[in-house]
This record gives structure tokens, sequence and C-alpha cells, in this order.
């Protein structure tokens, strides 16, 4: 599914795959092609072919999960994911990368040994931002949290990135980076930046 070199398609240009099944397709994608990286829609299993990651954005999980489930992506990014296909997860793709969750029932993509709380942070009018010191960030990042979900706890081989009020809302694991906030709405692309040259190795 990767291009044979790992990062890049045959004309040497990197792409990304943003989820486009529901969320905060365009921000993510003008962040992208301003950081001079190709965005594809991934809608079905085969647009996995080519990309070096994959961005779930934000969105309803459940509803999310079920479509993946209807469309063989569930088990489509599980596949790209442990074939060493880089995923991050914002929001309600954080609960999607996760391993379990304190709520009901879902499906779930699994790539990250965490129990998640799905709108841990409180309902829609409960949104906020914050400033948030994030491991290798040399200034505070401003998170925006949308109904944002939290990791009430991890295990072996997950990375906190950061904390807010001692719950994880950044973290990382291998080739699996999650944000409980919403990178792509803030004027800032590091978080977009870092995915890309620490996580997919651009």
């Amino acid at each position: 599914m990767i291009g044979e070199n790992g990062h890049a398609d045959e004309n040497g240009a990197a792409k990304i795959g943003i989820l486009a099944l529901q969320g905060d397709v365009e921000e993510h994608r003008r962040i992208l092609e301003s950081l001079g990286v190709e965005a594809v829609e991934v809608r079905k299993v085969g647009d996995l072919n080519g990309i070096s990651g994959l961005i779930v954005p934000g969105g309803e999980s459940t509803v999310i999960g079920k479509m993946m489930v209807e469309s063989g992506l569930l088990d489509g990014v599980r596949s790209f994911f442990y074939q060493g296909g880089a995923v991050w997860g914002t929001c309600a793709g954080m609960v999607l990368a996760a391993s379990a969750t304190t709520g009901e029932r879902q499906p779930l993509i699994g790539l990250m040994n965490a129990l998640v709380v799905r709108n841990g942070f409180g309902r829609q009018i409960h949104s906020f931002e914050a400033d948030l010191d994030v491991t290798g960030f040399d200034e505070p990042f401003v998170g925006i949290f949308i109904r944002a979900p939290f990791f009430e706890d991890v295990g072996p081989g997950v990375e906190i990135l950061s904390k807010l009020g001692g719950k994880v809302v950044a973290a990382r694991a291998d080739n699996a980076l999650v944000t409980a906030f919403h990178p792509e709405l803030a004027d800032d692309v590091r978080f977009h930046r870092y995915f890309l040259e620490e996580v997919c190795g651009i």
C-alpha cells in the first residue's frame, strides 16, 4: 500500500490520506498542502494505496466506526497500520485508535494500547482552548477541545506527549499518533509537521 520507498509515490511526491467519511477534511487538507504534501481523500480501502500516512479526523466516533465497518476500512486501516503506515487520530480519531473505551461498545481500530473516555471534557457547550506543554515543542501549543476525549490509562509502549489536568491528551506509539484536540483548527502547523517528519518519516 505504501510506495516502494515507504514515503512517496513513483513521482517522488509524498501523499497523506485523510479519512473522508466525516469531520475536518478540508482543514487538514489545507495545512498538508501548505507544507508541500499531496492530500488524498480516503473513502474506500483502495484509496489507502500509495499513501505514507493517514489522518483520521474528528467527528462522531460511533458513526465513523460504523461507516468504516461497512466500507471495509476498519480492517483496511488496521492492515495499512500493521504494514508500517502511519496513522494520526484527532479527537474522534483518538477514540477510534484506542484499544478500549469506558463508554458504550463501538467499533475501534485499536492501534494504541490505551483506555479512552469519549467526550471526557464535556459536550459541545464545554468547548475550550488551552495552552499545552508538548514533548519536543519549544513553546506551548494551543489545543482546541471540542467534545474532546482523553486517555484514562495507557499501556506499555505508549509515549505520553501532553497532559491537561492530569489527563492524557496527546500520545504516540510507534507509527500511531493521537491528539484529543483539533490541531487543524489552530494557527499552528507544528503537529502536522511532527506527524509528517517524525511519524511518517517524510
